[in-house]
């Protein structure tokens, strides 16, 4: 199975300048290595056929017909081959000349799309010999077969849902309004560019921030290939820059100077569910499709294999300069949400309770940050902690601890007998050690929070992140509830990262080694009791380990993936860490809790969103409390 992924190959031929039989021979080699690699997509550069640096050669009759002779001899090799595939040449048609990229598939020419903007400026003189291309569709007589001709040609596969292909030509590109503009509205989801790109210092920054700006503004693939060795030398050198993008993101990538071939796979699900959640995508209407010619192409794309990367972390950026930056721009935003709050309610302190745990760490260090943006002194940070059941030596040594380093005021309250009232009050054993056990304690915390804000003329800030509100993680109306949470839309893995990013960054020994320790601490809420003075509740031996989950989480958030090919990525990504069956188990239990948990989501507090991933009942997740899980769940039994 496919799960929307196709295959695609941008490849440079070394070539002869103007001696097409060779190169039709070379353009072959790459095909049936295209074929062995698996290609769907084969895109070759411009005028390859005879080389770009022919100059006044493209006059010569001679070698137009042997690209015609060349550009058919390349089309029977293709015959039973599973692949679309285009090059270049030079194309006379009623007395002009046209620089063309040719699409063939399975031994059929399915169109010709001339270049629609001729450079005639510095090293470029194309004006010379070639027309510039329109944008209406005829027939055109090439090799003797009548063939659609014109810029407004979309390829269309019938076995690949949303593959739709478009063709620009280099300088199309490079112009203000490209034709690959028109080609996405019109519904091309895979862009082509035939491409001769000389070769100067610094140009391949500006040509791959091109490609990457491109693809991300038509939320779709984008194919560049481009000349290299083999092109005349007189005036100008080509590095065949070959690259392969997606909705902003490079697949792949060729080394310059080399002749490369370059591989890798488009997602055509994600381009679709990128366009259909994008109010502002302007998609196919009815008088963009009548400027347009659909021809219908077939290929299998049932033996796709993935190469691609699929990141296990998909929240944190895996190099770490971008790391680093992200999580100072992440604590920016969310300590500026902060600020505003705070200003605006005129209140004069922060009140968080401080449990050892990450949560909590992470939430006091954006208090710090937005009270130095507010030049108050961190003293006006109510910092409570409350030791109950659960409680570890080594937690509330480290909540003690980073209150001291962080400045903040210090509380210490026991809820231990408080709840044991509270179990008189509502005739339960304090020997049972269920839900109610459990819930007792956050609320009661939750209880104190509230109050010691209306004494303090506070603010009561939830630590509560993401990945807990996914899974329904949290005690409703317990540590469920906050007046601003700060966290809410930060994954459990990024903020570990947050977190030793402060560790990292702040300077100060005794605070980076608190920090240290508790990024080691098991994450655990803390609220059955310990067994031999050590943690004995740990989340992820009960909901899973909160990689897959976030993982889960950003697949089926971000791009409405199905079960099926969000397991198929886990499985790739994960491989070597978790088998297939301790995947598909806990990629069960996040559908389950999702569905079932949404009533907690759909009454959060405020809180900065600060990734493309949230679920604020206000923005981007809004879903009803009592949907059902039945299709989703059908899915997944039939993995197993």
């Amino acid at each position: 199975m496919d799960y929307g992924y196709i295959k695609v190959a941008a490849l440079t031929p070394k070539i002869k300048v103007a001696d097409c039989e060779y190169n039709a021979d070379r353009i072959i080699e790459l095909i049936d290595e295209a074929e062995d690699n698996k290609a769907k997509i084969a895109v070759f550069p411009e005028l390859c056929i005879t080389g770009y640096t022919c100059s006044d050669l493209f006059l010569q009759r001679v070698m137009l017909d042997a690209a015609i002779e060349a550009t058919m001899k390349i089309a029977n090799h293709t015959r039973c081959k599973d692949m679309v595939v285009m090059v270049g040449l030079p194309f006379a048609w009623q007395g002009k000349l046209y620089n063309v990229a040719v699409v063939i598939n399975n031994g059929e020419i399915l169109g010709i799309i001339p270049k629609a903007n001729i450079p005639n400026y510095s090293e470029f003189y194309e004006a010379r010999h070639f027309t510039k291309g329109e944008s209406g569709v005829v027939l055109a007589n090439f090799g003797g077969v009548s063939v659609p001709f014109g810029t407004n040609i979309l390829f269309k596969c019938v076995d690949v849902e949303g593959l739709s292909i478009a063709v620009e030509i280099c300088e199309d590109l490079w112009v203000p309004m490209p034709p690959s503009i028109s080609h996405a509205m019109a519904g091309a989801t895979l862009i082509c560019n035939l491409s001769a790109s000389d070769e100067t210092t610094g140009k391949d920054v500006y040509r791959r921030d091109l490609i990457k700006g491109q693809s991300a503004r038509l939320v779709c693939g984008y194919i560049y290939a481009s000349a290299g060795e083999g092109e005349s030398s007189t005036d100008l050198v080509f590095s065949g820059h070959n690259i392969i993008a997606e909705n902003g993101s490079v697949l792949g990538e060729s080394l310059r100077f080399n002749n490369q071939s370059v591989y890798s796979e488009v997602d055509l699900d994600r381009i679709d569910s990128e366009r259909r959640r994008m109010s502002t995508f302007i998609g196919p209407s009815i008088a963009v499709l009548d400027e347009y010619v659909q021809v219908e192409f077939e290929i299998n794309n049932n033996d796709t294999l993935l190469t691609r990367q699929i990141d296990k972390a998909p929240f944190v950026p895996s190099n770490e300069v971008l790391r680093f930056a992200r999580c100072e721009e992440i604590f920016n935003i969310q300590a500026l949400g902060l600020k505003k709050r705070l200003e605006h309610t005129s209140a004069k302190s922060a009140v968080i309770g401080i449990s050892g745990g990450l949560d909590s760490t992470l939430a006091l260090l954006v208090i710090k940050r937005a009270f130095d943006m507010l030049d108050i002194a961190p003293e006006n940070i109510i910092a409570v902690t409350m030791p109950g059941f659960g409680t570890t030596d080594r937690t509330y040594q480290n909540a003690i601890k980073l209150i001291e380093c962080i400045g903040a005021t210090l509380k210490e309250i026991s809820i231990a007998e408080a709840v044991l009232r509270h179990f008189d009050d509502i005739g339960h054993d304090k020997n049972v050690h269920d839900v109610t056990y459990e819930n007792s304690q956050a609320r009661q915390r939750t209880l104190l929070l509230m109050d010691i804000a209306n004494k303090y003329n506070g603010l009561v800030i939830g630590t509560g992140d993401m990945s807990e509100l996914a899974l329904g993680w949290a005690t409703y109306n317990g540590d469920h509830m906050s007046m601003y949470g700060v966290n809410v839309s930060v994954p459990k893995t990024l903020v570990r990262h947050l977190v030793k990013f402060y560790a990292d960054t702040c300077g100060v020994e005794k605070l980076k080694n608190t920090l240290l320790d508790i990024l080691d601490t098991p994450v655990s809420p803390e609220l059955l009791p310990p067994k031999n003075g050590k943690i004995s509740q740990k989340t992820e031996d009960f909901v899973g380990p909160y990689e897959l989950h976030d993982f889960f989480l950003y697949y089926i958030l971000r791009f409405g993936y199905r079960p099926k090919k969000v397991y198929f990525l886990a499985q790739n990504a994960f491989a070597g860490i978790y088998d297939d069956a301790t995947i598909l188990k806990w990629l069960k239990v996040f559908y389950r809790r999702f569905f079932s948990q949404q009533f907690k989501r759909s009454c959060l507090p405020d809180g900065p969103k600060v990734g493309s991933v949230a679920v604020s009942p206000r923005g981007d997740l809004r879903m009803p409390s009592d949907a059902c899980s039945t299709l989703w769940q059908k899915e997944l039994d039939e993995i197993g």
